[in-house]
């Protein structure tokens, strides 16, 4: 499942992201790539550990944590710390699929990455090149969305970032260990959830369809998720 969920920071707080990010001290991004990665990895990141990251991270964290579609499609149970990468002057990453597990910073705990999002900081008309292509069951995807709007996908999918051939692609990645490990039953439940929130619009809350529809999330829910 690919989603798009827009505005996840709105017009003026990417604003105010970019007025950090154009001060900010930017690394070279094959020092966090592993060893398949070192080969096609060509870009910009800021240290993870840095104020700044932390700062712009946790208030990605906070507005996604009252967002009804991100709750809804991701299920989340953990959340890596979101990272900053810039790409520019022809730099790109080249096919590869992420790490299916990962230590959480500060914690040593294991992250299983079920889910990865990429929140857009630059307008698409900003550079050129820099497209997100994610190999689906329905062929390649090709992302590439204004600022301030995030795609969720799977991390288990092969992806890419094409070269930028001008101007600077800016934003943010982080992934996602979901309560239902299982794509598809977390699709189903995404899909399910999104026709119940549809119909609370137009019948009464007591209507005996949308009440049975609502148990059956919560059993679904209640059977799959790991907790």
């Amino acid at each position: 499942m690919l989603i798009v969920i827009e505005n996840v920071l709105s017009k003026d707080e990417v604003r105010q992201f970019r007025a950090h990010l154009d001060q900010a001290e930017w690394q070279d991004g094959v020092r966090t790539a592993g060893t398949l990665a070192q080969q096609v990895k060509r870009n910009l990141q800021i240290d993870d550990n840095s104020e700044l990251a932390i700062k712009l991270g946790n208030h990605i964290l906070r507005n996604l944590g009252q967002h009804p579609v991100f709750i809804s499609a991701a299920l989340p149970q953990k959340i890596y710390p979101p990272k900053f990468n810039c790409y520019q002057d022809g730099g790109g990453y080249g096919l590869h699929v992420d790490s299916a597990i990962m230590v959480q910073p500060g914690t040593g705990q294991n992250l299983r990455s079920d889910l990865a999002a990429t929140v857009f900081l630059a307008e698409p008309e900003e550079y050129e090149g820099g497209e997100l292509e994610i190999d689906t069951d329905f062929g390649a995807q090709t992302v590439k969305l204004a600022a301030g709007d995030m795609v969720l996908y799977p991390a288990s999918s092969l992806h890419r970032v094409t070269p930028v051939t001008s101007g600077a692609r800016l934003a943010s990645f982080f992934w996602i260990e979901s309560m239902v490990s299982d794509g598809t039953e977390r699709t189903m439940l995404f899909d399910l959830d999104q026709a119940i929130q549809k119909l609370t619009m137009t019948v009464d809350a007591q209507n005996p369809a949308l009440l049975t529809l609502t148990g059956v999330y919560h059993n679904l829910l209640r059977r799959w998720a790991i907790t």
